[in-house]
Protein backbone atom coordinates (compact mmCIF):
# COMPACT_ATOMS: atom_id res chain seq x y z
CA UNK A 1 0.00 0.00 0.00
CA UNK A 2 1.34 3.67 -1.20
CA UNK A 3 2.33 6.29 1.48
CA UNK A 4 -0.70 9.05 2.38
CA UNK A 5 -0.49 12.02 -0.29
CA UNK A 6 1.00 15.21 1.47
CA UNK A 7 -1.14 17.65 3.29
CA UNK A 8 0.17 21.13 3.01
CA UNK A 9 -0.33 21.85 6.96
CA UNK A 10 0.66 18.76 8.12
CA UNK A 11 4.34 19.87 5.96
CA UNK A 12 3.79 23.12 7.10
CA UNK A 13 3.60 22.44 10.94
CA UNK A 14 6.60 19.68 10.48
CA UNK A 15 8.65 22.25 8.79
CA UNK A 16 7.77 24.77 10.88
CA UNK A 17 8.53 22.43 14.23
CA UNK A 18 12.20 21.67 12.68
CA UNK A 19 12.80 25.82 12.25
CA UNK A 20 12.13 26.24 16.10
CA UNK A 21 14.13 22.60 17.35
CA UNK A 22 17.31 23.99 15.11
CA UNK A 23 16.13 27.88 16.14
CA UNK A 24 16.42 26.43 19.88
CA UNK A 25 19.35 24.37 19.02
CA UNK A 26 21.48 27.36 17.11
CA UNK A 27 20.69 29.32 20.51
CA UNK A 28 23.08 27.04 22.86
CA UNK A 29 25.52 26.17 20.12
CA UNK A 30 27.60 29.29 21.02
CA UNK A 31 27.55 29.17 24.98
CA UNK A 32 28.00 25.70 25.72
CA UNK A 33 31.63 25.31 25.16
CA UNK A 34 32.04 28.60 26.58
CA UNK A 35 30.18 27.65 29.65
CA UNK A 36 31.93 24.34 30.10
CA UNK A 37 35.10 26.80 29.80
CA UNK A 38 33.77 28.73 32.63
CA UNK A 39 33.25 26.00 34.97
CA UNK A 40 37.12 24.75 34.10
CA UNK A 41 38.19 28.37 34.72
CA UNK A 42 39.41 29.40 31.55
CA UNK A 43 41.25 26.75 30.38
CA UNK A 44 40.61 26.06 26.55
CA UNK A 45 42.19 22.76 25.82
CA UNK A 46 40.84 21.00 29.05
CA UNK A 47 37.34 22.52 28.02
CA UNK A 48 37.82 21.12 24.11
CA UNK A 49 38.40 17.59 25.63
CA UNK A 50 35.49 18.06 28.27
CA UNK A 51 33.07 19.26 25.37
CA UNK A 52 34.15 16.00 23.10
CA UNK A 53 33.31 13.95 26.34
CA UNK A 54 29.88 15.82 26.10
CA UNK A 55 29.31 15.22 22.77
CA UNK A 56 30.20 11.64 22.98
CA UNK A 57 27.90 10.93 25.65
CA UNK A 58 25.23 12.41 23.73
CA UNK A 59 25.89 10.49 20.84
CA UNK A 60 25.89 7.30 23.15
CA UNK A 61 22.55 8.04 23.70
CA UNK A 62 21.25 8.49 20.27
CA UNK A 63 22.84 5.06 19.07
CA UNK A 64 21.16 3.38 22.27
CA UNK A 65 17.85 4.93 21.85
CA UNK A 66 17.02 6.14 18.45
CA UNK A 67 16.01 2.53 17.52
CA UNK A 68 13.78 2.48 20.24
CA UNK A 69 12.26 5.63 19.07
CA UNK A 70 11.96 4.76 15.53
CA UNK A 71 10.75 1.05 15.96
CA UNK A 72 8.03 2.83 18.32
CA UNK A 73 6.62 5.24 15.44
CA UNK A 74 6.66 2.47 13.21
CA UNK A 75 3.87 1.01 15.88
CA UNK A 76 2.41 3.85 17.68
CA UNK A 77 3.26 6.69 14.37
CA UNK A 78 5.30 9.36 14.17
CA UNK A 79 2.92 11.92 15.99
CA UNK A 80 3.14 10.51 19.71
CA UNK A 81 7.14 10.16 19.49
CA UNK A 82 7.87 13.37 17.79
CA UNK A 83 6.05 15.53 20.46
CA UNK A 84 7.06 13.42 23.54
CA UNK A 85 10.68 13.90 22.26
CA UNK A 86 10.13 17.71 21.69
CA UNK A 87 8.66 17.80 25.17
CA UNK A 88 11.15 16.05 27.27
CA UNK A 89 13.54 17.99 24.98
CA UNK A 90 12.47 21.09 26.36
CA UNK A 91 12.70 20.44 30.20
CA UNK A 92 16.01 19.02 29.38
CA UNK A 93 16.78 22.82 28.30
CA UNK A 94 15.47 24.32 31.84
CA UNK A 95 17.87 21.61 33.60
CA UNK A 96 21.06 22.71 31.56
CA UNK A 97 19.80 26.28 32.49
CA UNK A 98 20.22 25.54 36.09
CA UNK A 99 23.15 22.84 36.16
CA UNK A 100 25.38 24.60 39.14
CA UNK A 101 27.97 22.35 38.08
CA UNK A 102 29.25 20.41 35.31
CA UNK A 103 28.04 17.56 36.09
CA UNK A 104 24.47 18.71 35.98
CA UNK A 105 25.21 19.99 33.05
CA UNK A 106 26.46 16.43 31.59
CA UNK A 107 23.36 14.99 33.16
CA UNK A 108 21.29 17.42 31.09
CA UNK A 109 23.43 16.18 27.43
CA UNK A 110 22.66 12.52 28.00
CA UNK A 111 19.09 13.40 28.56
CA UNK A 112 18.97 15.67 25.21
CA UNK A 113 20.67 12.66 23.63
CA UNK A 114 17.73 10.63 24.26
CA UNK A 115 15.47 12.86 23.30
CA UNK A 116 16.62 14.58 20.65
CA UNK A 117 14.37 12.75 18.00
CA UNK A 118 13.04 15.41 16.06
CA UNK A 119 15.25 15.38 12.88
CA UNK A 120 14.82 11.82 12.38
CA UNK A 121 11.42 11.55 12.92
CA UNK A 122 10.32 14.46 10.83
CA UNK A 123 12.16 12.67 8.11
CA UNK A 124 9.76 9.71 8.56
CA UNK A 125 6.61 11.76 8.72
CA UNK A 126 7.65 13.71 5.58
CA UNK A 127 8.61 9.97 3.90
CA UNK A 128 5.30 8.81 4.64
CA UNK A 129 3.04 11.71 3.11
CA UNK A 130 5.63 12.67 0.37
CA UNK A 131 6.08 10.47 -3.03
CA UNK A 132 9.09 8.39 -3.87
CA UNK A 133 10.28 10.73 -7.19
CA UNK A 134 8.73 14.71 -4.97
CA UNK A 135 11.35 12.87 -1.49
CA UNK A 136 14.91 14.75 -2.31
CA UNK A 137 13.08 18.19 -3.09
CA UNK A 138 10.68 17.33 0.40
CA UNK A 139 14.08 16.27 2.18
CA UNK A 140 15.68 19.66 1.03
CA UNK A 141 13.10 21.83 2.67
CA UNK A 142 13.40 19.83 5.52
CA UNK A 143 17.50 20.82 5.61
CA UNK A 144 16.10 24.32 5.06
CA UNK A 145 14.11 24.57 7.87
CA UNK A 146 16.73 23.54 10.06
CA UNK A 147 19.33 26.12 8.54
CA UNK A 148 16.25 29.16 8.34
CA UNK A 149 15.78 28.24 12.06
CA UNK A 150 19.98 28.03 12.27
CA UNK A 151 20.24 31.63 10.95
CA UNK A 152 18.63 33.24 13.54
CA UNK A 153 19.54 30.43 16.79
CA UNK A 154 23.42 31.35 17.01
CA UNK A 155 23.29 35.25 16.23
CA UNK A 156 20.13 35.32 19.50
CA UNK A 157 22.37 32.80 21.54
CA UNK A 158 25.79 34.72 21.22
CA UNK A 159 23.57 38.21 21.99
CA UNK A 160 21.86 36.25 24.97
CA UNK A 161 25.00 34.25 26.07
CA UNK A 162 26.63 38.02 26.08
CA UNK A 163 24.37 39.14 29.01
CA UNK A 164 24.43 35.59 30.85
CA UNK A 165 25.65 32.17 29.41
CA UNK A 166 22.65 30.95 31.14
CA UNK A 167 20.01 33.02 29.45
CA UNK A 168 20.09 30.80 25.97
CA UNK A 169 19.23 28.09 27.25
CA UNK A 170 15.96 29.66 28.64
CA UNK A 171 15.01 30.45 25.55
CA UNK A 172 15.83 27.40 24.09
CA UNK A 173 13.46 25.44 26.43
CA UNK A 174 10.67 28.32 26.03
CA UNK A 175 10.66 27.76 22.25
CA UNK A 176 10.70 23.83 22.28
CA UNK A 177 8.32 23.77 24.86
CA UNK A 178 5.89 25.88 23.06
CA UNK A 179 6.91 24.12 19.83
CA UNK A 180 5.33 21.02 21.63
CA UNK A 181 2.60 22.41 22.92
CA UNK A 182 1.07 23.63 19.24
CA UNK A 183 2.34 20.19 18.03
CA UNK A 184 0.08 18.63 20.88
CA UNK A 185 -3.25 20.74 19.50
CA UNK A 186 -2.44 20.65 15.35
CA UNK A 187 -0.69 17.76 14.48
CA UNK A 188 -2.09 15.13 12.45
CA UNK A 189 -0.75 11.40 12.45
CA UNK A 190 1.05 10.65 9.00
CA UNK A 191 1.10 6.87 9.68
CA UNK A 192 -2.06 4.79 9.12
CA UNK A 193 -2.98 1.93 11.09
CA UNK A 194 -3.07 -0.54 8.78
CA UNK A 195 1.13 0.61 7.60
CA UNK A 196 2.09 -0.21 11.00
CA UNK A 197 3.91 -2.77 12.65
CA UNK A 198 4.27 -4.12 15.68
CA UNK A 199 7.01 -4.05 18.38
CA UNK A 200 9.69 -5.75 17.90
CA UNK A 201 12.76 -5.93 20.14
CA UNK A 202 14.87 -7.38 17.67
CA UNK A 203 14.55 -4.20 15.54
CA UNK A 204 14.40 -1.64 18.82
CA UNK A 205 17.89 -2.23 19.63
CA UNK A 206 20.83 -1.31 18.16
CA UNK A 207 22.40 -4.37 16.70
CA UNK A 208 19.13 -6.00 15.74
CA UNK A 209 18.17 -2.28 13.70
CA UNK A 210 21.30 -2.98 11.68
CA UNK A 211 19.42 -5.96 9.74
CA UNK A 212 17.25 -3.55 7.99
CA UNK A 213 20.49 -2.36 5.96
CA UNK A 214 21.94 -5.47 5.51
CA UNK A 215 18.26 -6.83 4.25
CA UNK A 216 17.72 -4.44 1.59
CA UNK A 217 19.89 -4.05 -1.72
CA UNK A 218 22.17 -1.05 -1.58
CA UNK A 219 21.74 0.00 1.71
CA UNK A 220 25.24 -0.96 3.27
CA UNK A 221 27.06 1.12 0.82
CA UNK A 222 24.78 3.65 0.76
CA UNK A 223 25.41 4.39 5.06
CA UNK A 224 28.95 3.64 4.48
CA UNK A 225 28.98 6.32 2.46
CA UNK A 226 27.08 8.37 5.15
CA UNK A 227 29.28 7.47 8.34
CA UNK A 228 32.30 8.93 6.81
CA UNK A 229 30.79 12.07 5.90
CA UNK A 230 28.40 12.22 8.86
CA UNK A 231 32.11 11.84 11.02
CA UNK A 232 33.56 14.34 8.88
CA UNK A 233 30.93 17.14 9.63
CA UNK A 234 31.45 16.48 13.50
CA UNK A 235 34.55 18.30 13.10
CA UNK A 236 32.78 21.95 12.77
CA UNK A 237 30.49 21.85 15.51
CA UNK A 238 32.64 20.02 17.50
CA UNK A 239 35.85 22.37 17.67
CA UNK A 240 34.33 25.71 15.67
CA UNK A 241 33.38 27.85 18.47
CA UNK A 242 37.46 26.66 20.74
CA UNK A 243 38.93 26.89 16.94
CA UNK A 244 37.64 30.64 15.77
CA UNK A 245 38.12 32.19 19.61
CA UNK A 246 41.99 30.68 19.23
CA UNK A 247 42.79 31.62 15.98
CA UNK A 248 41.17 34.77 14.47
CA UNK A 249 40.43 35.84 18.03
CA UNK A 250 36.01 36.15 17.82
CA UNK A 251 34.10 36.65 20.21
CA UNK A 252 30.88 35.24 21.09
CA UNK A 253 29.00 37.37 19.33
CA UNK A 254 31.00 37.41 15.85
CA UNK A 255 31.12 33.25 16.24
CA UNK A 256 26.88 33.46 16.78
CA UNK A 257 26.69 35.53 13.36
CA UNK A 258 28.87 33.30 11.44
CA UNK A 259 27.22 30.55 12.43
CA UNK A 260 24.19 32.32 11.48
CA UNK A 261 25.92 32.89 7.65
CA UNK A 262 26.49 29.29 7.80
CA UNK A 263 22.36 29.21 8.41
CA UNK A 264 21.79 31.34 5.64
CA UNK A 265 23.76 29.44 3.05
CA UNK A 266 22.28 26.21 3.53
CA UNK A 267 18.64 27.56 3.76
CA UNK A 268 19.64 28.91 0.30
CA UNK A 269 20.91 26.06 -0.85
CA UNK A 270 18.51 23.14 0.36
CA UNK A 271 15.11 25.59 0.46
CA UNK A 272 15.93 26.69 -2.81
CA UNK A 273 18.73 25.01 -5.50
CA UNK A 274 17.67 21.31 -4.47
CA UNK A 275 15.13 20.64 -6.03
CA UNK A 276 16.11 21.92 -9.64
CA UNK A 277 19.99 20.21 -9.02
CA UNK A 278 18.50 16.91 -8.12
CA UNK A 279 16.11 17.27 -11.18
CA UNK A 280 18.89 18.95 -13.47
CA UNK A 281 21.54 16.71 -12.41
CA UNK A 282 20.01 13.44 -10.90
CA UNK A 283 20.28 12.42 -7.17
CA UNK A 284 23.60 10.71 -7.54
CA UNK A 285 25.85 13.70 -9.38
CA UNK A 286 24.08 15.65 -6.96
CA UNK A 287 25.66 14.24 -3.82
CA UNK A 288 28.81 13.86 -5.79
CA UNK A 289 29.03 17.31 -5.91
CA UNK A 290 28.10 18.32 -2.83
CA UNK A 291 30.65 16.29 -1.07
CA UNK A 292 33.07 17.48 -4.06
CA UNK A 293 31.94 21.03 -2.35
CA UNK A 294 32.69 19.73 1.12
CA UNK A 295 35.98 18.32 0.58
CA UNK A 296 36.98 21.98 -0.44
CA UNK A 297 35.58 23.59 2.43
CA UNK A 298 37.40 21.73 5.37
CA UNK A 299 40.59 22.17 3.77
CA UNK A 300 39.87 25.75 3.71
CA UNK A 301 38.74 26.07 7.02
CA UNK A 302 41.85 24.16 7.91
CA UNK A 303 44.20 26.38 6.24
CA UNK A 304 42.79 29.52 6.26
CA UNK A 305 45.29 32.11 7.61
CA UNK A 306 42.63 34.73 8.27
CA UNK A 307 38.75 35.10 9.29
CA UNK A 308 37.87 36.45 5.92
CA UNK A 309 38.75 33.61 3.88
CA UNK A 310 37.54 31.15 6.51
CA UNK A 311 34.28 32.71 6.05
CA UNK A 312 34.94 32.48 1.82
CA UNK A 313 34.50 28.55 2.50
CA UNK A 314 31.14 28.50 4.16
CA UNK A 315 29.26 28.31 0.50
CA UNK A 316 31.15 25.90 -0.74
CA UNK A 317 30.19 23.90 2.80
CA UNK A 318 26.71 24.97 2.45
CA UNK A 319 26.95 23.03 -1.00
CA UNK A 320 26.74 19.84 0.86
CA UNK A 321 22.87 19.99 1.01
CA UNK A 322 23.07 18.70 -2.26
CA UNK A 323 24.21 15.46 -1.19
CA UNK A 324 22.33 15.77 1.74
CA UNK A 325 18.86 15.72 0.92
CA UNK A 326 19.68 13.60 -2.47
CA UNK A 327 21.39 10.21 -0.21
CA UNK A 328 18.33 11.09 2.15
CA UNK A 329 16.18 10.18 -0.44
CA UNK A 330 18.32 7.46 -1.66
CA UNK A 331 17.91 5.76 1.53
CA UNK A 332 14.51 6.01 1.92
CA UNK A 333 13.47 4.32 -1.59
CA UNK A 334 15.25 1.57 -0.36
CA UNK A 335 12.58 0.49 2.29
CA UNK A 336 8.57 0.38 2.46
CA UNK A 337 6.65 2.61 3.92
CA UNK A 338 6.25 0.62 7.17
CA UNK A 339 9.49 0.55 7.47
CA UNK A 340 10.47 4.40 7.11
CA UNK A 341 10.87 4.70 10.96
CA UNK A 342 12.90 1.12 11.91
CA UNK A 343 14.92 3.32 8.89
CA UNK A 344 15.38 6.29 10.05
CA UNK A 345 15.80 4.58 13.73
CA UNK A 346 18.25 2.77 12.35
CA UNK A 347 20.33 5.58 10.41
CA UNK A 348 20.34 7.66 13.23
CA UNK A 349 21.55 4.55 15.75
CA UNK A 350 24.73 4.70 13.44
CA UNK A 351 24.58 8.43 13.26
CA UNK A 352 25.04 8.01 17.49
CA UNK A 353 27.67 5.50 16.62
CA UNK A 354 30.05 7.63 14.36
CA UNK A 355 28.82 10.42 17.06
CA UNK A 356 31.30 8.22 19.69
CA UNK A 357 33.76 8.55 17.49
CA UNK A 358 33.56 12.17 15.85
CA UNK A 359 33.48 15.10 19.00
CA UNK A 360 36.40 13.11 20.55
CA UNK A 361 38.65 12.76 17.97
CA UNK A 362 38.32 16.50 16.37
CA UNK A 363 37.98 18.15 20.25
CA UNK A 364 41.27 15.92 21.10
CA UNK A 365 42.92 16.63 17.76
CA UNK A 366 42.56 20.26 18.59
CA UNK A 367 43.86 20.02 21.85
CA UNK A 368 46.54 18.08 21.05
CA UNK A 369 47.24 20.50 18.12
CA UNK A 370 47.25 23.84 20.24
CA UNK A 371 49.04 22.17 23.33
CA UNK A 372 52.51 23.48 24.09
CA UNK A 373 52.98 20.09 26.04
CA UNK A 374 53.06 18.45 22.67
CA UNK A 375 56.24 19.59 22.03
CA UNK A 376 55.41 20.41 18.72
CA UNK A 377 57.86 23.09 16.93
CA UNK A 378 54.80 24.51 14.87
CA UNK A 379 51.26 24.44 15.80
CA UNK A 380 48.47 23.55 13.36
CA UNK A 381 44.46 24.24 15.12
CA UNK A 382 43.04 23.44 11.87
CA UNK A 383 44.83 19.67 11.89
CA UNK A 384 40.64 18.36 12.86
CA UNK A 385 39.09 20.16 9.42
CA UNK A 386 42.04 18.38 7.24
CA UNK A 387 41.02 14.82 9.04
CA UNK A 388 37.41 15.79 7.89
CA UNK A 389 38.87 16.55 4.51
CA UNK A 390 40.19 13.05 3.83
CA UNK A 391 37.30 11.72 5.10
CA UNK A 392 34.84 13.60 3.10
CA UNK A 393 37.09 12.71 0.12
CA UNK A 394 36.74 9.16 0.94
CA UNK A 395 33.12 9.18 0.92
CA UNK A 396 33.28 10.81 -2.14
CA UNK A 397 35.27 7.80 -3.91
CA UNK A 398 32.79 5.56 -2.35
CA UNK A 399 29.86 7.85 -3.61
CA UNK A 400 30.81 6.99 -7.30
CA UNK A 401 30.21 3.22 -6.90
CA UNK A 402 27.16 2.89 -4.85
CA UNK A 403 25.09 6.43 -5.05
CA UNK A 404 23.09 4.79 -7.99
CA UNK A 405 19.13 4.78 -7.55
CA UNK A 406 17.04 1.87 -7.63
CA UNK A 407 13.49 1.28 -7.82
CA UNK A 408 11.63 3.04 -4.74
CA UNK A 409 9.71 0.06 -2.32
CA UNK A 410 6.27 1.60 -1.55
CA UNK A 411 4.53 -1.60 0.21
Amino acid sequence: MAAPRARPAAVAFILLAVVLDSLAFGIVVPVLPKLIEQFQHGNTALAAKTYGVFATAWALMQFLFSPLLGVLSDQHGRRRVLLISLTGLGLDYVLMALAPNLAWLFVGRVLSGITAATYATAAAYIADITPPEKRAASFGYVGAAWGLGFVVGPALGGLLGSVDPRLPFWAAAALTLANACYGWMVLPESLPVELRTRFSWMRANPLGALILIRARKGLAGLCTMQVLRRLAHYSLPSVFVLYASYRYGWDLMRIGLTLAFIGVCTAIVQGILVGPAVRRLGERRAALVGLACETISYATYALAPSGALFLCAIPFGAAAGLYGAAADSLLSKRVSVSEQGQLQGAVASLMGLVGLIGPGLFTFSFARAISPAAGHAVTLPGAPFLVAALMTAASLSIALKVARPLPAVVV
